[in-house]
């Protein structure tokens, strides 16, 4: 696990990355430090590691998951529905990042409950681009499910 900031603020966005590409995570983390905002990044490798430190820490702690559908020991789909069964954090905005894309998966995931769905943009531009629509996105969420029409976000640029 790997923290950037490290200190709880009102003003500091608290992000969980799971994903278990070392490479991605280190675009990720350079994507969000080129971004205007003040961002606190807890990075796990799998599964596991993720419903372990939701379990342990305060679950009102975290603003965002960032979830990779491909991770070892138990996948995205696992955890998120472990998430969104739980009564503490059923709240937690949940976006999905996968490298492919299929219509199917991405109703299961919406049916689910995950918040938005991505897939992993080719370029560090588009990442940080689709990340920062994330963002805006989970800042200005209600508390209901966006429409089925807006749960994925599109990484070109504008």
């Amino acid at each position: 696990m790997k923290s950037v900031d490290g200190l709880r603020s009102p003003n500091i966005l608290n992000i969980i990355l799971a994903d278990d590409d070392k490479d991605d995570c280190f675009l990720f983390e350079e994507a969000i430090s080129e971004l205007p905002l003040s961002a606190n990044i807890t990075t796990v490798r799998n599964g596991v590691q993720l419903l372990l430190l939701l379990s342990k820490e305060n679950k009102k702690t975290y603003d965002v998951l960032f979830l990779d559908l491909n991770m070892p020991q138990k996948n995205g789909f696992t955890c998120l529905e472990e998430i969104k069964r739980d009564i503490d954090l059923k709240q937690l905005s949940v976006i999905i990042l996968s490298t492919s894309y299929l219509e199917d998966t991405v109703d299961l995931l919406y049916n689910n409950g995950a918040d938005f769905y991505f897939r992993k943009p080719s370029s560090f531009s588009e990442l940080k681009n689709v990340i920062q629509q994330a963002i805006l996105l989970v800042k200005n969420k209600s508390v209901a499910q966006t429409s089925r029409e807006k749960f994925i976000i599109s990484s070109k640029l504008n």
